[in-house]
């Protein structure tokens, strides 16, 4: 049986397995936090194997493995050490992350600053997305063409139609299992791989004698082991340039909002930086070396036609397993690479599908939705972002290009206004706003220069003009970013207390405070704590209560009557949301939406485990102000019978 035939199967049955998988999660999609955030109820190992996954690309190993045989050491910033050091530092942030009730980062600058900036976020996110994507589906298309001669349409079409199915079906929760698996078959095909290369370049051939592995890994260049060999300016540049926006990504605040508790999410992201060394440091730098002493012609044409030997160095790898190896391995190996293409573009699609869902359709298009309707709009979205990812995979060619410069878009954009809604106070949505536009448009301007001036293979323009403009020159757009974000909020009028109140503790003490008075022996209180429904999630409960009006709810009717008799109820990301806000943890606060009918309404709230009891009276006081408001416009709310 042939390779090709082989690999047929072997993706049969794993394409399977992973519908399977969409399947049995479908059930458990009732809300938009179920499919967005799989219910936060994710382990650290669930959080760790998803986010190391997430980054881990078909494409991106291939590049690596080329720029380690190419530069050595040296060429980790480009990449592998932003990798680590971004989940490191997203872990120091967990705790200020953890606790706002987002499911999207559009969604919190909205709570942060206001309106105005969500939409402009929300398509910055979604592109970005939809860039990173297209890596994985270039990767995966180089893969089939050389194992298979294959054009690359059909690795658009795999990848597309895989994830498709699975993540629409299972929404997150299917991401994270997923993932999951994909990344136990990548980790197993790398290591393998890194064990037969070493063999075989140790072995000896004609031309070369048999040698121990630490001669192996010994016999390199001058240097190859340095990891500032490039200088540290370059070095501090790349830092500066790639790591901003890998911890402003949406996808990895995507898997803190995810997790049960604070320190699943903390020591999730720990793990994941280090089974991405176990990949990238470990098994990729051994593939590197093997392959530059199997073919040491790759490294030796650096010196003539410096980066235009990545032509040949990317795909040394593909190129060894197809001339080296048996049908079976070559489709085993087919299939791994596949499942890394996959648990990247999976993870790219969601977090995108969610800001045009969350952020564009239920926020501005119809903000009184149905969390039914809401249910399929998330599917649609997810297909649009895989779409337009499989577009633009056929119009991109350099892999670790379209990661740079959607990197270098998100730094730009909207680093200052995210990170400084978080920790600076004074910050403004005039700020952000500005902070955002001019980022954004300097940044696309830029990287267009750049890219329209620079030849093939050459040194890039801008790198010509000064080393600070390397990278796109996306030191100056977050410098001019950063200008404009925290000029314009000094020069601005300070944000309201209700904006900042979830993200600063002393001015949530500055609340409106309203009584909380409620009697244990109250019958409606008595019939309440029966029909709650409560489930403890880590350090967390999640707390939800179903109600059904006596007619259908004029949504936008209802919130302006709630709001009006009782100013505690507010609507900082939009309509679609109401929270009874009187504390800082916002996540903890009881919030109103839409249920599955335009007759139901849901209340929900996210307290400490150990605040449950003090949660209960808050949703009897939620319950009859809610209650109220439905009284004055005419419909009846009531309390379900005991079961």
């Amino acid at each position: 049986m042939e390779s090709y035939q082989i690999f047929l199967i072997l993706m049969a049955v794993y394409l399977l397995g992973l519908i399977g998988i969409g399947l049995y999660f479908t059930k458990k999609q009732k809300s938009v936090t179920d499919f967005w955030l799989a219910g936060r109820k994710i382990s650290a190992i669930g959080i760790g194997f998803s986010a190391a996954s997430s980054w881990m690309t078909a494409g991106g190993i291939l590049s690596v493995i080329a720029l380690y045989m190419l530069l050595g050491m040296g060429s980790i910033w480009d990449f592998v050490a932003p990798n680590i050091l971004a989940l490191l530092l997203i872990a120091l942030l967990v705790g200020k992350i953890k606790h706002l009730p987002a499911i999207t980062q559009p969604e919190l600058l909205e709570q942060r600053f206001s309106s105005s900036i969500r939409a402009p976020v929300a398509i910055v996110i979604a592109i970005v997305m939809a860039l990173f994507a297209v890596a994985d589906i270039k990767g995966f298309s180089l893969v089939l063409s050389i194992f298979f001669g294959l054009e690359p349409i059909y690795a658009a079409a795999i990848v597309a139609l895989a994830i498709s199915v699975y993540v629409t079906l299972g929404g997150f929760s299917a991401v994270i299992w997923t993932d999951m698996i994909q990344f136990i078959m990548l980790a197993t095909f790398s290591l393998i791989i890194a064990f037969v290369l070493v063999g075989a370049a140790t072995t000896g051939t004609a031309d070369t004698s048999a040698m121990t592995s630490s001669d192996l890994f010994g016999d390199v260049p001058s240097g190859w082991w340095n990891p500032i060999s490039v200088g540290v300016p370059a070095v501090l540049i790349a830092i500066f340039a790639i790591i901003p926006g890998w911890i402003t990504e949406q996808d990895p605040w995507q898997r803190i909002w995810a997790a049960k508790d604070e320190k699943s999410a903390r020591n999730g992201m720990i793990l994941g930086s280090f089974l991405i060394f176990l990949i990238f440091g470990v098994a990729c730098t051994a593939i590197a070396i093997s392959l530059n002493h199997i073919y040491p012609e790759i490294p030796a044409s650096f010196a003539e036609i410096g980066m235009g030997a990545m032509a040949d160095a990317e795909p040394a790898l593909l190129v060894y397993i197809v001339s080296s190896l048996s049908p079976v391995a070559v489709g085993l190996c087919a299939v791994g690479l596949a499942a890394a293409a996959m648990s990247s573009a999976d993870t790219f699609a969601t977090s995108g599908g969610s800001c045009i869902s969350r952020d564009i359709y239920q926020r501005y298009i119809k903000p009184d939705a149905t969390m039914k309707q809401m249910m399929t709009i998330n599917r649609i979205s997810v297909l649009i972002i895989v779409a337009l990812a499989t577009v633009l995979s056929f119009y991109i060619d350099s892999i670790i290009d379209v990661i740079h410069i959607a990197t270098f878009i998100a730094s730009a954009a909207y680093f200052f206004p995210l990170m400084g809604g978080l920790y600076w106070k004074r910050a403004t949505k005039q700020g952000a706003l500005a902070g955002l536009i001019v980022g954004a448009v300097v940044q696309i301007g830029l990287t267009a220069v750049d890219l329209a001036n620079t030849p093939p293979f050459a040194l890039p323009y801008l790198t010509t003009l000064h080393p600070v403009l390397s990278n796109h020159g996306v030191i100056l757009g977050m410098l001019l970013s950063g200008v404009a974000f925290f000029g314009v909020s000094l020069a601005t009028k300070p944000s309201d207390t209700v904006n900042l109140a979830p993200f600063f503790a002393d001015e949530a003490e500055k609340l409106e405070k309203e009584a909380m008075v409620v009697d244990e022996s109250d019958p409606e209180y008595k019939k309440l704590v029966k029909v709650i429904e409560k489930e403890v999630t880590g350090d967390r409960a999640i707390v939800k209560l179903n109600l059904e009006a006596s007619a259908t709810i004029n949504w936008d009717k209802f919130v302006n009557e709630l709001k009006n008799i009782h100013p505690s109820w507010v609507t900082p990301t939009g309509r679609n949301s109401v929270y009874r806000l009187t504390r800082a943890d916002m996540l903890s606060c009881v919030s109103l939406t839409r249920g599955d009918s335009e007759k139901e309404i849901w209340f929900a709230a996210e307290p400490m485990a150990a605040d449950i009891d003090l949660s209960e009276k808050e949703f009897l006081i939620a319950f009859k102000q809610a209650a109220e408001a439905f009284a004055n416009i005419g419909l009846l709310l009531t309390l379900p019978a005991e079961n």
